[in-house]
């Protein structure tokens, strides 16, 4: 759990934790889900907003979110993160704001500078009119004593592609069509007025009834839960609470390195550059803002968790697919049902440990090896690691990589300007690994706890992994079975 939002997260997981159990109990039904909002918010005194039908209602919108389902005043959007109105209403409106340094000056060129007429003289400082100001920035430029200050919404600050707006009350607004779904609006909105769709019940119902429920962990899970708790530890746990088995991604990045490598090496001896396939948020950059280095430069290989799912229900007939991860857009990813084979379902690590406690089941740490993947896969997580298993399974095909240029591009701003660069021609390197998240998928926006733990558990837990190269190790699999490819059959 992240320190910054302990408050906001302990409050929606409970929910979620709750929703979970009258789904273990059957009982998942209007009557029970009302009590539940009741139970939540009991009165007769608010203790977040200004009265408990403000709080009742976000606790409804909230169920509706832990069980897949829009909130109900938006029920035609297909976007996997959502905006829950009656939270969105406490941050301020107005973009530009005099504060009380300013010393009401005779020049005034906060008001020469404006051109919509916006500032006026107040009793005590100037005032800049919220309905006429273009959010122009010219009059904090102006100011002599800085006194005008840019009040950026975190939730706007931390989308990478513009995709936040405000209707005339103040509500944030979604652009679907700008949208990547990377997640980060919801950690940083103060109020939990963000949020994404949960595929708890689902799963559950899944579970009960009697299907092959198969957890895939990303390889970004080792280290999330301490640096006692390995793979083989959160597979004990995951069967405990009735999944039938656990597989590593890492090994699905085994899959995609080894076949993003034959792709590369084409690709790099007729001069044409090309970008990775991994982070579903950069593929969504790629898709909606740079359509042209789609089609021409994307990688054609599946993500680790698409093969992961290729190869478990071609191998385990029938099963049905969980992905976990810290990620957020893994969940639209595995919505896009243009590609065959995919994740049937995508949890974070906040809504496993939800889904964990609705069963009183913890990870405990136990003497146990797994490991189905190579370092390399494991290293995945990490800002580099695509990259470098890329070059590592060339290398053990014998192809010379000294000479290749990498842009190992992390977070939303370095990926823009890569593909910018890209896009213009201007781009000095061969290839862009692109993850929208620092850090890589361990900076995802759901991970556990802050990266620095994360990391120092992580290289713990990785050390104890052995050397297997990545050729050798896919040799142990049926991949003659399945396709690397995107418009590929199961």
């Amino acid at each position: 759990m992240l320190k910054n939002d302990e408050n906001i997260n302990r409050f929606k997981h409970k929910i979620m934790e709750d929703v979970c159990r009258l789904e273990w109990e059957g009982k998942n039904d209007p009557e029970h889900i009302e009590q539940l909002i009741l139970d939540t918010i009991p009165g007769p005194k608010a203790k977040y907003r200004c009265c408990i039908y403000k709080e009742r209602e976000i606790v409804r919108q909230r169920i509706n979110l832990a069980m897949a389902k829009n909130p109900t005043y938006n029920p035609d959007s297909t976007n996997i993160v959502q905006v829950i109105d009656p939270a969105c209403d406490e941050c301020p409106i107005s973009a530009y704001s005099v504060t009380d340094n300013c010393r009401f000056c005779m020049g005034r060129p906060c008001i020469s500078s404006c051109e919509f007429g916006a500032i006026t003289p107040g009793d005590t400082h100037m005032h800049i009119d919220p309905a006429k100001c273009k959010e122009c920035g010219k009059c904090a430029a102006a100011c002599p004593y800085d006194a005008i200050v840019h009040l950026q919404r975190p939730c706007k600050k931390a989308c990478a592609v513009g995709a936040i707006t405000y209707d005339e009350n103040g509500y944030c607004k979604i652009d679907e069509d700008k949208c990547v779904q990377c997640g980060h609006c919801i950690h940083s909105c103060p109020f939990a007025a963000i949020g994404s769709k949960t595929f708890l019940v689902d799963i559950i119902k899944e579970i009960k009834a009697g299907k092959e429920v198969i957890a895939m962990c990303a390889p970004a899970t080792e280290g999330q839960f301490g640096e006692n708790i390995s793979m083989a530890s959160i597979r004990e746990g995951l069967k405990k609470i009735g999944f039938a088995d656990m597989v590593e991604v890492g090994l699905g990045g085994d899959m995609t390195a080894a076949y993003e490598a034959e792709e590369w090496a084409e690709a790099y001896k007729e001069g044409k550059k090309m970008t990775t396939s991994c982070c579903p948020a950069f593929i969504q950059m790629l898709r909606k803002h740079f359509p042209e280095q789609y089609e021409e430069n994307m990688s054609s290989i599946i993500s680790p968790m698409c093969a992961i799912s290729r190869y478990l229900k071609v191998t385990r007939l029938n099963c049905v697919t969980v992905f976990i991860g810290p990620c957020i857009a893994k969940k639209a990813e595995a919505q896009n049902k243009a590609v065959k084979g995919n994740a049937d379902y995508v949890i974070t690590y906040g809504e496993l440990r939800a889904l964990m406690r609705s069963r009183d089941v913890e990870f405990e740490p136990i003497v146990d090896e797994y490991q189905e993947s190579s370092i390399f896969g494991k290293r995945f997580a990490s800002s580099g690691g695509v990259a470098n298993a890329v070059l590592e399974c060339m290398q053990e095909r014998g192809l010379d990589t000294s000479g290749i240029k990498l842009n190992a591009a992390h977070g939303g701003l370095e990926c823009k300007k890569a593909l910018t660069l890209l896009k213009f021609g201007k781009l000095p390197e061969d290839f862009i690994e692109g993850m929208v998240c620092p850090g890589g998928c361990v900076g995802g926006p759901s991970r556990h706890r802050n990266i620095t733990e994360i990391n120092k558990s992580r290289e713990h837990l990785l050390a104890q992994a052995d050397d297997r190269k990545i050729l050798e190790n896919l040799k142990n699999y049926p991949m003659d079975k399945f396709s690397m490819h995107r418009d590929g059959q199961i």
